[in-house]
């Protein structure tokens, strides 16, 4: 991908939370400036941004804890298309 996977996710959460520091590892849910309709955008962001689709079975928060928890996702959903 033209830029890295974590650079994208975490530009991304931070242009919503300008103001919020975080790392990558940081679960952004427990800083508590995630609620349910952003961990949906979040959803659509990943599927639309990296071209996957995001299954029932991947639609456990802990996949979008934390920006290195959604770039393990994309990684792992690209890799099952790259070989489906």
């Amino acid at each position: 991908m033209p830029r890295d996977i974590e650079e994208r996710i975490h530009d991304f959460v931070r242009d919503r939370f300008p103001t919020v520091e975080f790392a990558d590892g940081d679960d952004i849910f427990s800083l508590g400036f995630v609620n349910s309709l952003f961990a949906m955008e979040l959803v659509l962001f990943v599927e639309g941004t990296f071209a996957v689709t995001v299954v029932n079975d991947e639609l456990r928060l802990d996949n979008f804890r934390s920006v290195d928890s959604m770039a393990a996702l994309v990684r792992r959903l690209c890799a099952v298309a790259s070989h489906g």
